[in-house]
């Protein structure tokens, strides 16, 4: 019988090792391997991708047809007479803002005007900043200090808004500006540092007349509109 000498087996050992460690080292076919990187390949596959899903194309916005400019406006000729200088100035402002609408902005409005007056009645600047373009806030602030130096309090009660109608509307520079004519029911009382009431009447409700007006920048992301103008009608 013949017999190995040490140095076959020696050798025997190592080439099983070698065996062991390539095949944990490059794994075994499963059939489920990624196919081998081929440069020229990737490179028209990523081609063909970047046409069908192309990243850094911006669609342009389709041009209205004039058909579906007057449907836009549809609302706006259902709150004001088409071709009368409100129309006209309506139109003016959903053109240069799409998401106006004349009927949502007077609700606003009347809200707005309900707690405008009562901040300042009960003096309270935080909300008037937010509601007061800055001539206005100056204004209303000025006559709050003045009344608290006085030692005076003003009384309110807010009974409701009659009536709340767009009187004008136009662009101006960017701006969207708005003029209502507001008729509200209050009951207000001004009180002296004694109590006694130096001005109006705590016990009756009285008709306010107001023409405000409020303004936009439709070039800004803020959905908000201030007062930039009042004026008490007689």
């Amino acid at each position: 019988m013949e017999f190995f000498d040490f140095g076959t087996i020696f050798f025997l050992i190592a080439a099983v090792v070698i065996f062991f460690q390539l095949r944990n080292v490059l794994g075994r076919r499963t059939g489920s391997e990624r196919p081998p990187f081929d440069p020229y390949t990737a490179g028209r596959a990523r081609t063909k991708d970047a046409a069908a899903k192309p990243e850094n194309v911006v669609s342009l916005p389709r041009k209205r047809t004039a058909a579906e400019t007057e449907e836009s406006f549809a609302a706006i000729d259902a709150f004001a007479k088409p071709g009368t200088d409100l129309n006209k100035g309506l139109r003016s402002i959903k053109e240069a803002d799409p998401s106006f609408d004349p009927k949502n902005f007077v609700d606003g409005a009347k809200m707005a005007y309900e707690m405008i007056v009562m901040a300042y009645a009960d003096g309270d600047r935080k909300t008037l900043k937010n509601l007061l373009s800055r001539d206005v806030y100056d204004g209303f602030v000025a006559a709050i200090a003045d009344r608290e130096k006085r030692n005076e309090k003003i009384q309110s009660s807010f009974v409701g808004i009659d009536k709340a109608d767009i009187v004008s509307a136009e662009m101006k520079n960017g701006e969207a500006h708005i003029t209502l004519r507001i008729v509200s029911e209050l009951i207000s009382a001004t009180r002296d540092n004694a109590g006694a009431v130096i001005d109006g009447d705590p016990e009756t409700v009285a008709e306010v007349k107001d023409v405000w007006t409020f303004a936009r920048d439709t070039r800004s992301r803020d959905p908000n509109w201030k007062l930039v103008a009042t004026e008490e009608e007689d």
